[in-house]
């Protein structure tokens, strides 16, 4: 009886309102615990390991000012990203237990917002209705500040790593002083004297270096220089053409100290044509680049006489295949090593291989390989494509190393010391009998490292310019860098990973809040197969058919015959089986197209169906289950 009166008071007015009571002072109770669950695949609401340690390191306040102007005029597109930035900065404060403070403004035309905007360095973007829109933000901290202008769905894939990279910047005091050496005009070119007699005008600093000096002081390395900057902790060197035994030695020693490297090097740079001095009609040839000394000391090499080609990971198709434009993606790419475990793929331009192993005391890493369906091939074929680029095509059957990490106690290159240089005999003989000089304090040579250190090697250059690495839309009057592939993302990392927070790796792109519907893409492609086939098939019956006539026609014997030619039984039922077949191909296709349509409309008509409609059904049938469940309770 008090079990029926219980269930009798549950089910009555007062019973509901009892428990509306206590589920409010549950979840007033409860409200300080927050529990959630992100089911995303790439979890995409989910901040990385880096994010979250740079974020709770924070020792004082961060401000971010999140500026998006609101209104019927911003495309539909734009709202949900906006609300997608949104989330993901209440994340950032959430996980740095408040050190990130979150403002937000929306700056309407004429408004104190839209001044704020301005002072901040947020750019405004032109709508197709001509009104002004804002969507950026602006991290600080005390007199610290970085600004992101322009936030775009295009590089929402970064959006995690920019914030975090701003953040980082920002909490950091003084920037690490990463030294740049370059025999191409990495950091642009002005108006010298020199650059007009060559008629070459003003050219921008690379994508790559306006991207490191936003994390670092960058300071630019002479390719004569016979000693490096002791401030410097670390050395990027991109395509050393000409390099001496000089240079390289200031390279060695400054590894003895402990400095780290990171070189791309590369037997033929196609961005760096050079004049061929065997040519006399003033030809070109593509620069060539090798640490030959310091390399032979590590234990290996590189043939600069041979560039490689993979029908693997080749880039194009057909006529336009391209087997020295790699496309490096998936195995080519070590999954295990932070800097490449996430880049997603690498354009790889005409580069080359290491060959040999690690010297003793020095530990490897490959970085990425190409596939074993490669072959070196000469210089004089590298950016040939189609049949001429896979003529006598031998593969090795063995992954060759395109970027390794050697890391370990190095051993100078030069055991007997600093090598002679020959121009500077020569000069000392000019100065025989002119007034002395004080020599220069000479630092003491080093045979070796005193403690471990790292040296990255990469066979290619071309990869990090910006025709390679880039792509720079124009997007409401704004210039915006969108990455073409991991080729920026892959430069950054390295330096990131030797001068600087090293959380920054692990977090360099994040999943896309879009994905492609992949089955009706394999539908699609297995279809476009044998769509191809049947074409291939009917132009091999066409051949066959010609191939027949022709024989048909010699039996005749009278191939010298110039008059019109009257096809004989034989061959008119040759040609009209022909046609036959060629109709009937012709219907199986429209019933391939047709079948394929079909396909997809209804495989998109069922996942619109479990998407929308799969979480509301379920909960109705859990519903539906628990009052069946009560009325048999509630039964005598």
């Amino acid at each position: 009886m008090q079990k029926k009166g219980l269930q009798t008071f549950l089910y009555s007015t007062a019973g509901v309102i009892a428990l509306a009571l206590i589920l409010i002072a549950l979840n007033y109770i409860f409200s300080p615990v927050r529990a959630r669950a992100d089911l995303t695949e790439g979890k995409v609401f989910t901040l990385s390991e880096g994010t979250r340690a740079i974020l709770t390191k924070l020792e004082s306040p961060v401000k971010i000012r999140y500026y998006y102007t609101q209104g019927e005029a911003t495309p539909v597109g734009l709202r949900t990203y906006a609300q997608r930035v949104e989330d993901l900065l209440n994340e950032f404060s959430a996980v740095s237990n408040g050190k990130v403070i979150v403002e937000k403004y929306n700056p309407l035309p004429d408004s104190d917002a839209e001044e704020s905007a301005t002072l901040d360095g947020i750019e405004g973007q032109m709508l197709n209705t001509g009104e002004k829109f804002y969507l950026g933000l602006s991290v600080s901290q005390l007199d610290d500040k970085v600004a992101i202008p322009v936030l775009t769905p295009e590089r929402e894939r970064l959006l995690e790593y920019d914030l975090t990279r701003a953040v980082a910047r920002v909490s950091t005091p003084k920037k690490p002083i990463v030294g740049v050496m370059s025999a191409v005009h990495v950091f642009g070119r002005g108006l010298s004297p020199l650059a007009l007699q060559e008629k070459k005008g003003l050219t921008e600093p690379w994508v790559l270096i306006s991207e490191l000096k936003r994390d670092f002081e960058l300071k630019e390395v002479s390719m004569n220089a016979e000693t490096i900057d002791p401030e410097i902790k670390v050395l990027l060197v991109i395509h050393p053409r000409d390099i001496t035994e000089t240079t390289q030695y200031a390279i060695d020693q400054f590894i003895m100290r402990g400095g780290k490297l990171i070189a791309f090097i590369d037997p033929f740079m196609y961005f760096d044509q050079q004049r061929d001095m065997q040519n006399p009609l003033g030809g070109t040839q593509a620069g060539q680049s090798s640490l030959y000394a310091l390399m032979k000391a590590w234990g290996f090499d590189m043939d600069m006489t041979k560039v490689l080609a993979d029908m693997t990971y080749a880039s194009g198709e057909g006529p336009r295949l391209l087997p020295t434009l790699l496309n490096l993606t998936g195995s080519a790419l070590n999954p295990d090593d932070p800097v490449t475990s996430q880049l997603g793929s690498l354009l790889y331009a005409f580069g080359g291989y290491f060959k040999g192993k690690p010297a003793e005391g020095l530990n490897m890493t490959v970085l990425f390989h190409s596939s074993p369906n490669n072959m070196p091939v000469d210089l004089i074929i590298a950016t040939l494509t189609g049949e001429p680029s896979t003529k006598g095509f031998e593969p090795t059957n063995k992954e060759q190393p395109l970027g390794i990490r050697l890391t370990g106690k190095f051993k100078s290159a030069f055991p007997d010391g600093k090598p002679k240089d020959p121009f500077a005999e020569m000069q000392k003989e000019k100065e025989k009998g002119a007034e002395a000089k004080k020599p220069e304090p000479v630092a003491a040579h080093l045979k070796e490292a005193k403690e471990e250190t790292t040296v990255v090697l990469v066979a290619d250059a071309d990869m990090l310019t910006d025709n390679a690495a880039v792509d720079i839309q124009d997007v409401f009057g704004q210039r915006v860098v969108v990455p073409r592939n991991g080729n920026l993302n892959l430069a950054q990392s390295l330096v990131e990973q030797l001068a600087s927070d090293h959380n920054l790796i692990g977090l360099r792109s994040r999943a896309a809040f879009t994905r492609p519907l992949t089955v009706v893409r394999q539908m699609e492609s297995k279809a476009q197969e044998a769509y191809l086939g049947k074409i291939k098939a009917l132009e091999d019956d066409l051949q066959d058919t010609q191939k027949k006539l022709e024989d048909i026609q010699k039996r005749r014997g009278d191939a010298k015959d110039k008059g019109p030619v009257v096809l004989s039984a034989e061959q008119q039922a040759e040609v009209d089986a022909f046609r036959k077949r060629t109709a009937e191909t012709r219907e199986e296709l429209k019933v391939l197209r047709r079948d394929l349509r079909q396909d997809v409309e209804s495989l998109e008509f069922w996942t619109k169906v479990v998407n929308i409609g799969a979480m509301p059904l379920l909960i109705v049938v859990i519903g539906v289950g628990v009052a069946l469940a009560r009325r048999r309770q509630i039964r005598p």
